[in-house]
């Protein structure tokens, strides 16, 4: 038996579900049997050796501990895919240990009806639970790259409005580069994503374009004159 994490006893019920609904899922999903100690919190799983798959049993720990922190058992159980991973914060190594202080952050992160938290899930394509004092995100590579500056900015104190700037500008920095790698892999990077990296850069090659046909076109003209003339003479 593996001891997988300790969660608040006030999550315990969540954890089992309702019928042991929740406890179900979880144990099919990760083929092991969850043992769950309702007097500590304690939980525990037993694995099936011949169905272990070693990156389930490592992220399964990180699970467990979302569903304990606040997040839905079924967003939690997210974290078992390859590409999906978690970043917990925990509000007390900024404000200190006064309650009061920790409420009024959990407060700015929420935002006025949860508004600010839904910004940056929505903008980063993340999921976010604030409990007590801890905050957990978890999304892929990119969702928590823009994500996590997004929630340490706002621990230190910076104003909403600047912090959704930000994060806006990163996403954007993000998509550009993002198609900037994809066009330089296929091969076929257009004078559109070009011109997004450096402005200006379409005008310049449209008008050099332009000069070249001109001085083609001057060039094959003067070559046509000087034939006619020539026949004229012959």
């Amino acid at each position: 038996m593996e001891l997988l994490a300790r969660i608040p006893k006030d999550r315990i019920a969540v954890l089992i579900g309702k019928g042991g609904r929740t406890r179900k899922m979880l144990e099919k999903s990760s083929g092991a049997s969850l043992e769950i100690d309702s007097a500590t919190g304690d939980v525990s799983a037993i694995w099936n050796q011949e169905e272990l798959d070693p990156i389930v049993k490592m992220k399964m720990p990180d699970v467990i501990r979302a569903i304990g922190r606040g997040l839905a058992p079924n967003r939690a159980v997210k974290l078992l895919d390859d590409d999906v991973f978690l970043r917990m914060y925990d509000i007390r190594e900024w404000v200190g240990r006064q309650p009061n202080q920790t409420r009024r952050m959990r407060s700015r992160l929420i935002g006025r009806n949860g508004r600010i938290r839904s910004l940056i899930e929505e903008m980063s394509r993340t999921e976010m639970a604030i409990y007590g004092s801890t905050v957990l995100v978890i999304g892929d590579e990119d969702g928590l790259a823009l994500a996590t500056p997004a929630i340490e900015n706002i621990l230190n104190g910076a104003e909403h409005g600047t912090v959704l700037h930000g994060l806006e500008q990163d996403r954007k920095r993000m998509r550009i580069q993002s198609r900037s790698l994809d066009s330089y892999n296929t091969g076929n990077t257009s004078s559109e994503d070009f011109d997004a990296l450096v402005p200006g850069l379409a005008r310049v090659v449209r008008l050099r374009a332009f000069d070249y046909t001109c001085s083609r076109s001057n060039h094959d003209f003067i070559l046509y004159w000087s034939l006619l003339r020539f026949n004229r003479f012959c």
